[in-house]
């Protein structure tokens, strides 16, 4: 439905190709930043970083577009801002736990918890092949974690837990946000700008009390160009990505978005083993 329709530079599978680019290009770009040495539990840090270039992206499009004024609700923006947070706050900081492609296997099992979340929150109703999809990648995610979990030096509980909380929060932040862009018109760059700049205050308040932030500041003032170097072009691409899943969840709904997503990562897989060396085992 959505891979193989059309070739045009609106059609869905052109957004797919883009979709596989760009967020091959933003895997690639963080998992060389956990290559730095000691930068494992700065995670949370690196989302503060990577919301604050967003917000300024956000900010810049709107104000060169024009766009003004807000559309969906603040409340709704104060739901989507702490879904977004636990998205990308524990996606991040799970690479410090978990290898890439174990992370990247976990977040395949997405569609399912995306299935759930369209049932309960929109209403919606689903096949049996949905079901059956969902179903197969869950077990392709089982045997490549069995795998890992023998061979691995990096798979870890806490890894897989902070990995299984930015799951949950997926099953409500597609749906949420496609019901939002649907019933109040409003913009991607106006999501975008309103959710992760509310998210930057959440995560700001929450690392200064912690004394996390502090840290997180002595330690990348040391690493300049590793951190808020590749961080910029991580957010960059990540920005452009995020623009594009927008459309699709706006055009093609949640389901199909987080579909996209999920086929473009064994693609993804194969690029992190051929860039950074890993054991990996086909039993």
């Amino acid at each position: 439905m959505i891979i193989g329709s059309g070739y045009g530079p609106n059609s869905p599978g052109f957004d797919f190709r883009r979709v596989q680019i760009i967020w091959d290009a933003v895997g690639l770009e963080r998992e060389l930043i956990f290559t730095l040495e000691g930068f494992k539990p700065f995670g949370w840090y690196l989302t503060l970083v990577q919301f604050a270039y967003y917000s300024v992206f956000g900010y810049v499009e709107m104000t060169l577009r024009r766009i003004s004024g807000r559309k969906i609700p603040l409340k709704t923006y104060l739901v989507l801002a702490l879904l977004t947070l636990g998205t990308m706050g524990f996606s991040n900081s799970s690479l410090g736990y978990l290898n890439y492609p174990t992370q990247v296997i976990f977040k395949c099992c997405k569609l399912i918890p995306v299935l759930i979340g369209g049932i309960l929150i929109q209403k919606k109703s689903y096949g049996l092949l949905d079901f059956l999809a969902a179903g197969s990648m869950c077990v392709g995610l089982t045997l490549f974690t069995l795998a890992d979990s023998q061979m691995s030096p990096n798979f870890n509980t806490l890894g897989v837990m902070m990995i299984s909380c930015a799951l949950l929060c997926d099953a409500v932040i597609g749906n949420l946000q496609e019901k939002s862009m649907k019933t109040y018109k409003a913009t991607n760059t106006e999501l975008v700008l309103y959710s992760y700049s509310i998210g930057f205050v959440y995560l700001f308040v929450i690392m200064l009390v912690s004394g996390d932030l502090v840290k997180g500041i002595l330690f990348c003032s040391k690493h300049p160009k590793e951190t808020y170097g590749y961080g910029l072009l991580f957010s960059l691409s990540g920005y452009l990505g995020i623009q594009i899943v927008l459309t699709l969840v706006r055009t093609c709904g949640a389901l199909a978005a987080a579909t996209v997503t999920t086929c473009r990562k064994a693609v993804t897989i194969v690029i992190s083993f051929i860039f950074f060396s890993k054991p990996f085992t086909f039993q």
